[in-house]
C-alpha cells in the first residue's frame, strides 16, 4: 500500500493529512501553542508525530509558518522549519516548492519558492483535475485568489508581498482578523458611526453572530479572553462601537456582523473580479472552495454568476474526511502531488 503524509506547517495551525493509494483517509488540524518562541512548532509537530506513529510512509510538505514573527527573517524560518522535519520524520521529506518538490538542501538554498507555497500546491492541485478556475481558499487569518488555466497555476504574484500587490492575497480571513481591518465605520441605531481601531474583536465573533462559522473552526482564545457564546461574541462588537451589550437586543448585534460580513464579501469580490478579468478566466470556469471559511467562496460564486466546487470534491477521499480535506487544502494536496 503506497501511503505518503502531507504537512501543512502554518503559523497558528499544523494541518496533516494521511493518503493512501490515491486516497485522502485522515486530517487533523493541531494548533501551534501560543508561544512567542520557535519552540511552539516542535510542539505542534510532538503532537502529529504521535498520531502517525512509527512509519516509513512518505512525507510531503509544506508551509507557511516561516512568517511567523517568532522568525527574524523568512529564511530563518524556513531553515527552522526544514530542520524541524529532517529531524522529525528523517532526510526522506520532500519539500513543496513553486517549481516541483526539493529535498531539504534544496529547500534552505531556494528558499524563496518554498516559503508560503501553500497556495500553489493547491491550485496545482485544482488545476490537475479542473483546465481552469479561480481557487478561493479562505482560512482563519487570509484569502487566497489563485486562477489557473490550461491545467497550471498562472498566479503573478509568487512572493506574499506580490500576491498581496497583485490581490491574489488578501490577508484577511474568518477567525483571526480584527474587525477594523474589515471596516471602519458601521451602522448602529440608523447612523454610521466609527469603529475604534482596536482589537476587541474578531471575525469569529461576526461569523458566530451571522451561524457561518464552523463551531470547532477557532480554536484561538477570543480577543478578551472571555468565552465564545453568542452573547459575549455581541459584547465584542458592541465594543467596537465604544458600547455595551446592552445598548441594543441582540437583533441588532446581528444586524451589525450581517454588515460587516458584507464588507469582507465585498472586498474579496473585489479583488477577485480584477483577477478573473486580467486573466481572461471563462465565465463558466467554477470558483473551487476551500479553508474553514469557503462559506465565502460559495457566496462569492453565487454573486459573479459561477458554477461552484468543493476542494473535497477534487481529490477522492474517505466520507469522515471530506470536510477536513477542504480546509486544510494545501496539505492533502502535496500529498497527492508528490
Amino acid at each position: 500500500m503506497a501511503t505518503c503524509f502531507g504537512w501543512d506547517l502554518g503559523g497558528v495551525n499544523l494541518k496533516l493529512t494521511r493518503v493512501e493509494d490515491g486516497q485522502v483517509v485522515s486530517v487533523a488540524q493541531i494548533p501551534c501553542p501560543a508561544l512567542a518562541e520557535p519552540r511552539k512548532f516542535d510542539l505542534a509537530a510532538e503532537e502529529a508525530l504521535a498520531l502517525i506513529g512509527d512509519s516509513d510512509a512518505g512525507h510531503a510538505v509544506t508551509m507557511t509558518g516561516e512568517l511567523s514573527d517568532v522568525f527574524a527573517s523568512r529564511y530563518e524560518g524556513v531553515a527552522y522549519l526544514v530542520a524541524l522535519m529532517r529531524k522529525s520524520v528523517g532526510d526522506g521529506a520532500r519539500f513543496y516548492s513553486l517549481d516541483g518538490f526539493v529535498d531539504a538542501h534544496g529547500a534552505v538554498t531556494g528558499w524563496q519558492d518554498v516559503a508560503s507555497a501553500n497556495w500553489h500546491a493547491s491550485a496545482a492541485l485544482a488545476a490537475a483535475v479542473d483546465d481552469s478556475g479561480l481557487l478561493v481558499d479562505v482560512g482563519t487569518t487570509t484569502t487566497d485568489l489563485i486562477p489557473f488555466k490550461q491545467g497550471h497555476p498562472c498566479a503573478v504574484g509568487r512572493t506574499d508581498g506580490d500576491r498581496l500587490t497583485e490581490g491574489e492575497l488578501i490577508y484577511r480571513g474568518v477567525v483571526r482578523t480584527p474587525v477594523m481591518a474589515v471596516a471602519g465605520r458601521a451602522p448602529f441605531n440608523g447612523r454610521m458611526q466609527g469603529l475604534a481601531a482596536e482589537r476587541f474583536a474578531t471575525m469569529a465573533d461576526v461569523y458566530r453572530l451571522t451561524g457561518q462559522l464552523p463551531e470547532d473552526a477557532d480554536p484561538f482564545p477570543s480577543a478578551d479572553n472571555r468565552g465564545k457564546d453568542l452573547e459575549e461574541s455581541a459584547a465584542r462588537l458592541a465594543r467596537m462601537l465604544g458600547r455595551d451589550a446592552e445598548d441594543a437586543d441582540i437583533v441588532a448585534w446581528r444586524a451589525l456582523a450581517h454588515f460587516l460580513a458584507r464588507r469582507l464579501l465585498d472586498q474579496i469580490e473585489a479583488d477577485a473580479r480584477a483577477v478573473i478579468e486580467r486573466d481572461g478566466l471563462n465565465p463558466d470556469a467554477p470558483i473551487v472552495g476551500a479553508g474553514c471559511g469557503r462559506f465565502l467562496a460559495a457566496a462569492l460564486a453565487d454573486r459573479l454568476g459561477c458554477p461552484y466546487r468543493d476542494f473535497a470534491d477534487l481529490t477522492p477521499c474517505a466520507d469522515e474526511a471530506r470536510e477536513m480535506v477542504a480546509r486544510c487544502a494545501p496539505a492533502a494536496a502535496v500529498a497527492q502531488l508528490a
